[in-house]
């Protein structure tokens, strides 16, 4: 039995379960590819092997596959007050595809050695979905009510924008969700530490939106040893190289001055408007995702035109992984027609940017269970460059903020192992998240 600081017993099978549970469900290779014929059923074994653990303690779950392995499943705890809305705690299932040649370990081992659990999903998010499964299992098994409806979802691909999953329960099964007012989910409430040893923990109150664009241009064909003056694919490598090379404005959003206030609260460093990417460099590591949300982007990641070395196709399309910070969407959208020029046609999927207050109940709740634990925490409010599935939930309505709490040493570059190479995560931090998750799920 551990005891806490306030006197409050928490089984030591609660934080024991989260490390075996994000061991295990690793084990599961829930690669999500994005292509349904290489996909298999691995999200599916996982969402059951949760729905398992969750049935074991008594809770009712409901379980659907939108497609043949896509598993998905929910439950609920009632809380003492139905009249409050219902929190949702949310994870996804799925990881991204992983190359073992480059790995120190087998990524789908599981393994448990150096004081980390090593494979693919440990920080993506199988080690959010371990804790949340182990404080529900942990709350139920003693009979805990907490103050408001508790929604545990559990979902597949995420990691190809949530079509089998969030966003497909939300189009069919919205009953689910009923009442839920705000969620808690991925990247969020993870330790940086600044200068002075200053311990922050950046929790996502605003996501930029995604915007992916596929980019055609049509032209003439012809024989590849003919001159062609209509070239498809001349016309939009032009047009890729314009946008891929186009750095877009500064655009500072309430949240992002919210954290540059923290920051310089904490830390004493300024963020002048001349050299406010200089600035974010000096904050080691954790600049990457921050000098991600200074602006919107526009990546070219894939490139589809002809089929034989000799034919010029009258078809060449692109497409560009577009992040768009909240605001500035239709502004964007006109900046990159501008960008490719005439002769380009664009077609978008879309999601939408999130910009939540940092304040109210919750945030009071979870800057209170961070501290219960680490006195030293000062919880501030940060853009995610990002999607999660807080975009599918916020068409129910619902507020969704990233936090999954990870207190982690100050050298490890934490934001280079989502989706690289060696993912882990270190035990202690499994122990000290499963903590400050059931603080806060007791007391929210």
């Amino acid at each position: 039995m551990t005891i806490t600081r306030d006197g409050a017993a928490l089984p030591d099978t609660a934080e024991a379960e989260a490390v075996q549970f994000c061991s295990e469900l690793i084990r599961i290779p829930s690669v999500n590819t994005g292509d349904p014929a290489t996909i298999g059923d691995g999200e599916a074994r996982a969402a059951r092997y949760i729905q398992q653990k969750l049935e074991e303690v008594g809770y009712r779950t409901e379980y659907v596959e939108s497609a043949p392995g896509r598993g998905n499943v929910v439950c609920r705890l009632a809380g003492a007050d139905p009249s409050r809305g219902a929190l949702l705690i949310h994870g996804h299932v799925d990881v991204v595809p992983a190359d073992p040649a480059e790995w120190q370990v087998d990524p789908f081992s599981g393994a448990i050695q150096d004081g980390y659990v090593w494979g693919r999903g440990a920080v993506d998010m199988k080690d959010m979905v371990a804790m949340t499964l182990a404080v529900a299992r942990d709350l139920k098994r003693r009979g805990v009510v907490p103050p408001r409806d508790l929604i545990f979802a559990f979902v597949s691909d995420e990691e190809a924008g949530g079509f089998h999953g969030a966003l497909w329960l939300v189009q069919n099964h919205p009953e689910w969700f009923a009442g839920a007012t705000e969620a808690i989910s991925e990247v969020g409430g993870f330790s940086v530490t600044l200068e002075g040893d200053r311990r922050a923990y950046p929790v996502a109150a605003a996501e930029k939106g995604i915007a992916w664009a596929t980019l055609t241009a049509r032209g003439t064909a012809g024989h590849g040893s003919m001159a062609n003056s209509d070239n498809a694919v001349t016309r939009l490598a032009d047009a890729v190289a314009r946008l891929g090379q186009h750095e877009f404005p500064l655009h500072r959003t309430a949240t992002l001055d919210a954290f540059f206030a923290a920051v310089t609260e904490l830390t004493g460093l300024e963020f002048p408007a001349d050299d406010i990417e200089g600035a974010v460099r000096k904050l080691g590591p954790f600049s990457r995702l921050v000098l991600a949300t200074l602006r919107n982007t526009a990546n070219p990641t894939m490139l589809n035109a002809g089929y034989k070395a000799n034919v010029i196709p009258s078809v060449a399309q692109a497409t560009v992984d577009c992040r768009v910070l909240p605001g500035t969407e239709a502004d964007f959208k006109a900046q990159v027609a501008e960008i490719v020029g005439d002769g380009i046609d664009i077609d978008w999927v879309e999601a939408p940017p999130l910009e939540y207050p940092f304040e109210g109940p919750l945030v009071d709740a979870m800057t209170a269970a961070l501290r219960a634990e680490d006195p030293e925490s000062w919880p501030i409010p940060y853009v995610l460059s990002g999607g999660t599935d807080n975009k599918a939930f916020s068409e129910l309505g619902i507020a969704g903020y990233g936090f999954s709490p990870l207190r982690l040493p100050p050298d490890l570059d934490f934001s280079a192992l989502f989706h690289g190479v060696d993912e882990r995560v270190p035990v202690d931090a499994l122990h000290f998240g499963t903590r400050v998750l059931s603080r806060l799920l007791r007391n929210c």
